[in-house]
């Protein structure tokens, strides 16, 4: 059996309707317990949105449920009303425990939502940037979104055959209160509390102490396990596969957004990895909120928030007309 054989998942052939009380989701058809798909109701009138995304495939933060992504899919559903909408959960246990492989295979309904099954893919299947009718944006939020993006882009990678250099095409990548910083100790408290905030809604009598308290010994368990195996961890492999040529579309436009007052997220991480992206040839722009907690831009500035992104795509698509 084949690496592609082994990675591959039940394909969009066969889709399960999800059954879910959650309003968001009862126009998605669940493709995974994480990849929920929206397909657009109708075709755009001739002549009209042809620059505009056909997919918009949007990471979630770290134990984000469909109230709290409810007003992205709203966002980009006004400024985007044909695009095909690809919806990412990333529960923060399950995304630090597994491991790049297993992590690679749970984002493979989100390369078959574009481009079918994986076991039929290859570089003969999917056409250049240049050739495809693909246009694709990328919201990433916080570094558990970074982490599934990253899994996304190597799953794509290990598909191709041997030799090839495609990589996770995409136009534009909007980068939202991400990438921090990997360092372990120095971030264990802002870490520790952002699973503790998850988990808090389902441990609600439990002292949110309690909850960070164990969240930090269960992460520090993961860090000593991973060093003592000589692991890459999830973070790490993320924050530098964004900016890796050899995984990320280098041909794509770059959009950050981030606020100086993120508790979770250092803002010297991320112009620290903005910077580095221009270094290697990406084209970079970037927003910064001010007073903003973490992911919490769009909330507090909603308008601001989309015309940034809608100016990036405006970009993106001159960029690429370019090519």
């Amino acid at each position: 059996m084949s690496t592609v054989e082994m990675m591959s998942t039940p394909s969009r052939a066969n889709p399960e309707k999800h059954v879910d009380e959650a309003p968001l989701l009862k126009t998605f058809t669940r493709l995974s317990k994480q990849v929920y798909v929206q397909e657009p109701t109708s075709s755009p009138p001739p002549g009209a949105h042809e620059t505009d995304p056909t997919t918009v495939i949007i990471y979630g933060w770290g134990d984000a449920a469909p109230k709290h992504l409810s007003k992205y899919v709203s966002g980009y559903t006004t400024l985007f009303p044909y695009a095909r909408l690809v919806l990412i959960f990333s529960p923060i246990l399950k995304t630090l425990y597994q491991t790049l492989d297993s992590r690679s295979k749970t984002m493979i309904p989100v390369i078959e939502a574009l481009y079918g099954p994986i076991s039929s893919l290859d570089s003969s299947t999917i056409p250049s940037k240049a050739e495809s009718k693909e246009r694709i944006l990328l919201q990433v939020m916080s570094n558990t979104g970074g982490m599934n993006l990253a899994a996304t882009m190597h799953a794509f990678t290990r598909a191709q055959p041997a030799g090839s250099a495609q990589v996770f095409p995409h136009d534009l990548m909007v980068l939202d209160s991400t990438p921090g910083s990997t360092a372990f100790f120095p971030n264990i408290v802002p870490w520790s509390r952002a699973m503790a905030i998850g988990a808090s809604r389902v441990l609600p009598f439990v002292p949110f102490v309690l909850i960070q308290t164990m969240a930090a010994a269960f992460l520090a368990t993961l860090h000593g396990i991973g060093h003592i195996m000589g692991a890459t961890s999830a973070a790490a492999f993320s924050v530098a596969a964004v900016n890796d040529p050899s995984l990320s579309d280098t041909s794509s436009k770059r959009l950050y957004l981030y606020s100086k007052e993120d508790d979770i997220i250092h803002w010297e991480d991320i112009e620290k990895h903005a910077a580095d992206a221009r270094s290697k040839g990406w084209d970079v722009s970037a927003e910064t909120f001010e007073g903003t907690p973490h992911v919490g831009h769009m909330k507090a500035h909603p308008e601001r928030y989309w015309k940034a992104i809608s100016a990036a795509w405006q970009d993106a698509v001159k960029k690429r007309q370019q090519q």
